[in-house]
């Protein structure tokens, strides 16, 4: 899997739980839907993404979004 990929992915589980604990346990947890977003619009702006980072140090394939 390629980084790009991987942290789409990882950024769609994270919205994805953060609405089941906003629907299950507290209405803050949106919050951190916000946040992932916010996070994935500077990455596409800046360049810098930490999950990118993390990815790459586990051993995945750069893509073209984050080499």
């Amino acid at each position: 899997m390629s980084i790009d990929r991987a942290v789409m992915a990882f950024a769609g589980v994270m919205i994805l739980a953060s609405l089941v604990l906003s629907q299950l346990h507290s209405p803050y947890w949106l919050l951190f839907t916000g946040f992932v977003g916010l996070n994935l619009v500077q990455a596409s702006f800046t360049g810098f993404c930490p999950a990118a980072m993390i990815f790459k140090r586990l051993g995945c394939k750069a893509g073209t979004a984050f080499s």
